[in-house]
């Protein structure tokens, strides 16, 4: 089996004792971002498995709203990514 080069880290430690690979990274082509699949980028991006930049030519994500989602879990965690509560942790 041979391996595809990529730049970067192909798994990534989290500070939990848990592993982050490519593999469990959303597809590239997600319309339905749930709040776990909207973490998983913003946790790959903060913890090296993949550049920002990677994160959102591959997701077509704007910058901006990038930024709303890290802020949301940097401040909050994972629950701030819900639609159902993001106006709880929105900042006016």
């Amino acid at each position: 089996m041979y391996l595809k080069k990529v730049d970067g880290p192909r798994q990534v430690t989290l500070p939990d004792g848990s592993v982050l690979t490519r593999a469990d990274l959303p597809a590239t082509d997600t319309t339905r971002w749930v709040a776990s699949r909207k973490a998983l980028v913003v946790k790959a991006v903060i913890y090296g498995l993949i550049t920002e930049a990677d994160a959102l030519e591959r997701y077509a994500l704007s910058e901006e709203e990038f930024v709303l989602w890290r802020q949301a879990v940097e401040t909050h965690g994972e629950k701030a990514l819900r639609v159902t509560t993001i106006q709880k942790y929105r900042q006016l």
